[in-house]
């Protein structure tokens, strides 16, 4: 299949050429079922360059929080990515993974239906009955490929899945090996195996990880941006790199746009103006970086595909109602936040208030 009809390319493909760079130079040690040592990990993430080559930033924050992950990935402990939504969790253990072994793929999605059998292995049941157990009706999961191969597996969203599917991951992540009763046999994992999963504090009271499956992980959390600034070059960055690869028909949103963007978030998540002198009532919606992102992106669309093709007032007035408004109470907020903030902001804010306000309407 031809890169270009694929809707989204892995971290891997994506940025095969800075990867490909970065192991031609490597000087450094490499762990064994590595690509690349753990300072060539640390360049992929956090940006720098190599033999002349920019690498990009993948991930805009605190780097020591990048080498921490890093460093526990090297050791036969698991790493577990814990933050608010929005806070780059998934983003992160994807280019961990796409860095580390040229492979982020061996994902497991955890949800309410995720069961026992996607996280271990599971059986093709025709073949099962017809010729009864055997490694070719065997069905690998991520899982079982990374201890096989002795790569990363990803567990997204861990903390949604029932506590006895979660723990299943305690066995393996203590004894590094499966179990196959059915063939008596036992899968040990390669060296280099490891798991990254990532949880979301606002599910924590989903499905509570037990105290036994939280030992066997080293714990990170990322926090959300912590100014403006950094919060703007983290929307900029992704919304270039989204747009590159979506036919949006539009130029990326002026700096003003971001930070109008960026700064509504901001008040509405902390319920209070930048400045602190006035509160503001929080809707309830996840107003993350990720939602920031999104917005833009859409916005962006709808310029190019029924506007000018620049983001105008309009395009992101209509963005902000789909982003903040999730029901009648995000509704009132909004509503309050355009009379009693936005609308005193002056000539600056005007355009985008007028247009909010005729969708309220």
């Amino acid at each position: 299949m031809e890169q270009q009809k694929v809707q989204r390319l892995p971290a891997e493909q994506l940025f095969q050429t800075e990867i490909d760079a970065l192991i031609a130079a490597e000087k450094d040690p490499v762990p064994t079922g590595w690509r690349m040592s753990p300072r060539s990990v640390r360049t992929y993430i956090c940006g720098g360059t190599v033999k002349g080559m920019t690498i990009t930033p993948k991930y805009i924050g605190n780097e020591r929080l990048v080498e921490i992950a890093i460093a526990t990935l090297v050791t036969d402990r698991a790493l577990l990515l814990i933050g608010e939504p929005g806070t780059a969790k998934s983003w992160l253990s994807e280019h961990l993974t796409a860095a580390i072994n040229g492979d982020s793929t061996k994902v497991i999605q955890g949800t309410a239906g995720t069961t026992e059998e996607q996280i271990r292995y599971s059986w093709n049941y025709a073949m099962l009955i017809a010729q009864g157990p055997s490694p070719e009706a065997l069905i690998k999961t991520p899982v079982y490929r990374a201890m096989e191969t002795g790569t990363i597996a990803r567990m997204e969203e861990i903390s949604r899945c029932a506590s006895e599917v979660q723990d299943a991951l305690i066995s393996i992540l203590s004894e590094k090996r499966i179990s196959i009763p059915e063939l008596s046999v036992e899968l040990p994992a390669k060296k280099g195996f490891s798991v990254i999963a990532t949880a979301n504090t606002r599910d924590k009271g989903v499905n509570e990880m037990s105290a036994a499956l939280k030992r066997r992980f080293n714990i990170v959390v990322l926090p959300a941006p912590a100014d403006l600034d950094s919060e703007m070059e983290i929307v900029k960055t992704r919304v270039e790199q989204l747009a590159g690869s979506l036919d949006l028909n539009a130029t990326l949103p002026a700096e003003e746009v971001v930070e109008k963007v960026c700064t509504i978030f901001r008040e509405l998540r902390k319920g209070e103006t930048m400045d602190g002198s006035q509160k503001v009532k929080t809707p309830g919606g996840v107003l993350s970086t990720a939602e920031a992102i999104s917005l833009l992106c859409g916005s962006m669309a709808l310029a190019g595909s029924f506007g000018s093709g620049k983001v105008a007032d309009a395009e992101l007035a209509a963005g902000l109602q789909g982003a903040v408004v999730k029901d009648e109470k995000d509704l009132v907020a909004w509503k309050e936040y355009l009379e009693n903030i936005m609308k005193k902001r002056g000539a600056r804010w005007a355009g985008l208030y007028r247009a909010c306000k005729e969708l309220n309407s």
